[in-house]
């Protein structure tokens, strides 16, 4: 968290939280969020839901604990839906209509932001004025929306990028196609007009000054969360390996997300296609579980993988499996010997902190937010690069000394308990209230300039 924001919380908790006084620092009471393109209802590692939805969710949920109620504004998905569901105490989701329901991509959602707006804003007419405190979006298509929300209600914006569309063009995989133009004036648009950005790591914030030309004064790093009651090694290894039906003494390198180039699913086949190569004995003691579902450019070729698995000669040892919740995929982390993530592109990697808080190592590129998320060679492996050869010398490694796999999951668990999502609701409540309070002086100013 930078010393921007742990100074304001210090100083923010020396106030009672009922003070009114002018320019007294104090948390909003309700949050309108945002997130246009993907439900914090769906379940994860389906179409566009990732990371970003347990992030909302349980964002949200922390924020409905110390007293900020969040109202989460979504795009309907589906026929009959309650315009209204409550998601927990003091935590609503409300489904706006804009667009058809079914078979809309997320590139052809900025065409329905202008009804996406207008479903806001009449939930909004129907409340006293200064009923939304701040508005928080998430993603640049949400970002849009906040911008002329918190314009008309004059209150301030918070936005979470997520990911941004330079990073991701700057470190495409081979074939991917690059996020529009569109999007990136859209981001630059956003930026500009935020009171405040959340970035989930330093490198994401130097991202945003050096690529959007971001104030510094305005991005505040908040690290993601991680549900550590539902991601903890429990009864562990061998009683997952179990209820999964996977053999106890096997080598488990497992994939688990949406499955698309940017992702990269396929460099952990090629590198278990190069380890059993070099050690033909291991394919009676390795099974490969890809945990997930196709998305976004991956959805052009679904069956890709699968074809891709029996062309290196490796579908015998590889196990697709769809997306599942987050109980299961809890069991799956703590099945694993190890989580293999070699995305080209990640604003953090929250699955590479929940595999660590159920007690498994993880093996990642050295990209994004994943350094932070994992300590190289304490709790797993950076790799820099996209050479499945590099990969594969890292698996051996895991293969040769089973040990390694409880030594450094042990380090994992530790680790990830820093990333609770107490801790990151606060800091967030402490960006909150300091949008807040430089909203308010700012108004202050021009008033007094122009009284």
């Amino acid at each position: 968290m930078s010393q921007y924001v742990s100074r304001l919380g210090r100083r923010s908790q020396a106030a009672p939280p009922r003070l009114r006084i002018p320019g007294s620092q104090r948390r909003p009471r309700r949050v309108a969020m945002l997130s246009v393109h993907t439900s914090p209802l769906h379940q994860p590692g389906t179409g566009d839901a990732g990371g970003m939805n347990v992030y909302i969710v349980e964002l949200a949920k922390r924020l409905a604990a110390i007293n900020i109620e969040v109202e989460i504004f979504t795009r309907a998905t589906t026929g009959g839906l309650d315009p209204t569901v409550e998601l927990a105490p003091g935590v609503l989701v409300r489904h706006v209509d804009a667009g058809p329901y079914e078979g809309l991509a997320k590139e052809e959602l900025p065409a329905q932001l202008c009804a996406f707006t207008h479903g806001v804003m009449q939930a909004w007419a129907g409340h006293r004025p200064g009923y939304y405190d701040l508005v928080h979006s998430h993603y640049w298509l949400s970002g849009h929306v906040g911008w002329l929300a918190a314009e008309r209600w004059g209150v301030p914006l918070v936005h979470a990028m997520h990911t941004m569309a330079k990073v991701k063009n700057a470190a495409l995989a081979a074939g991917d196609t690059p996020e529009p133009a569109a999007r990136v004036i859209g981001e630059t648009q956003i930026v500009r007009a935020a009171d405040r950005l959340v970035a989930n790591t330093a490198e994401e914030a130097d991202e945003l000054v050096r690529h959007y030309e971001a104030e510094p004064g305005k991005v505040a790093v908040v690290h993601p969360g991680v549900n550590l009651e539902r991601f903890r090694p429990a009864d562990g290894r061998a009683a997952a390996r179990h209820r999964l039906g996977l053999p106890q003494n096997a080598l488990v390198p497992l994939f688990a997300g949406r499955i698309q180039p940017l992702k990269a699913p396929d460099l952990l086949l090629r590198a278990v296609a190069v380890l059993l190569d070099e050690r033909p004995a291991l394919r009676s003691n390795i099974v490969v579980p890809i945990v997930g579902g196709p998305s976004g450019s991956g959805l052009a070729k679904p069956e890709g993988l699968q074809k891709l698995a029996a062309k290196l000669g490796i579908a015998d040892v590889v196990r697709f499996q769809p997306p599942v919740g987050q109980e299961q995929l809890a069991d799956w982390f703590r099945a694993a010997s190890v989580l293999v993530m070699p995305s080209y592109s990640e604003s953090f990697g929250l699955v590479a902190i929940e595999a660590q808080a159920a007690g498994t190592p993880v093996l990642a590129a050295a990209v994004g937010g994943l350094p932070v998320a994992v300590r190289d060679e304490v709790t797993g492996f950076l790799v820099p690069g996209h050479e499945p050869a590099l990969y594969a010398r890292v698996l051996r490694d895991f293969a040769d000394h089973p040990q390694l796999v409880d030594r450094m999951g042990a380090a994992a668990t530790a680790h990830a308990q820093s990333f609770g999502w107490d801790t990151a609701a606060s800091a967030t409540a402490d960006v909150y209230t300091a949008a807040m309070h430089d909203f308010r002086t700012a108004r202050r100013h021009v008033r007094s300039h122009h009284g």
